[in-house]
């Protein structure tokens, strides 16, 4: 039986999680602990064995796509992260296959999905955006941002959009990153506003259907009422006249 896309997807699906963590792992003991030359070089070989398996697994769905042109275009951020050596660490938005027990948990409406993936995925965006800030800001003149503490508050002012500007990036691959995690952030407080937005609403047109289909059923109720008083009404007629027979 031939391979298809989809199933390459459901037997990789798990594997490359698995990949996904173990590049998270090794990303942060990288940025966060002072390492000798072998050791960096040894985490260097690992962190690029992961990035094949990805490169190898973005071939393997263009290949098996059934309209590659179409697939290659709707994928387009998948090469950009591939090629461009910077934005290596976005490869974690892969951790994401691991929230799918957790999906089950926000129901089976989409919206509940919807949510689940949101805050998942902003919680991966600022881990992943503070330690990427931590590795372009060391060494850098004037930095402001030196150890971990001070690049998951600047992360999270900044995917919330609070931005206290009491730490900030001065490299330009910190200000790209930066860049980066208030879209992110403002997609993720839209996403979420918006679903509220969808809730609320759904909520005062429940309320109204059901009002509406009470006052449905009380109408209908008194028109039943009214047959039945006039069938009792002929009856009453229908036995008079016997009587009077």
């Amino acid at each position: 039986m031939a391979m298809t896309q989809d199933s390459w997807r459901k037997q990789a699906e798990w594997p490359l999680a698995g990949a996904a963590v173990l590049f998270l792992v090794l990303y942060s003991v990288q940025v966060l602990v002072d390492l000798d030359p072998a050791e960096r070089s040894v985490l260097d070989v690992l962190i690029w064995g992961i990035w094949a398996a990805f490169l190898a697994d973005y071939i393997a769905n263009l290949v098996l796509a059934r309209a590659r042109a179409r697939w290659f275009l709707r994928n387009l951020h998948e090469l950009l992260i591939l090629v461009l050596p910077m934005l290596r660490p976005l490869r974690l938005l892969r951790l994401l296959t691991l929230l799918r027990a957790l999906n089950r948990a926000g129901g089976h409406a989409l919206r509940g999905r919807i949510v689940m993936y949101v805050l998942s995925s902003a919680a991966v965006l600022t881990y992943v955006a503070s330690l990427a800030v931590l590795e372009a800001e060391k060494g850098a003149d004037d930095a402001n941002i030196t150890h971990i503490g001070d690049s998951l508050w600047w992360a999270l002012t900044t995917v919330t959009s609070v931005g206290y500007g009491d730490h900030f990036p001065v490299s330009p691959l910190g200000r790209m990153i930066a860049g980066g995690l208030m879209i992110g952030g403002i997609a993720v407080l839209s996403v979420i506003t918006a679903s509220l937005a969808s809730w609320l609403v759904e909520r005062v047109a429940a309320e109204a259907a059901e009002a509406a289909e009470a006052a449905d059923g009380r109408s209908g109720d008194d028109g039943v009422r009214q047959e039945l008083a006039e069938v009792r009404a002929q009856l009453e007629r229908l036995i008079e006249r016997l009587e009077g027979r």
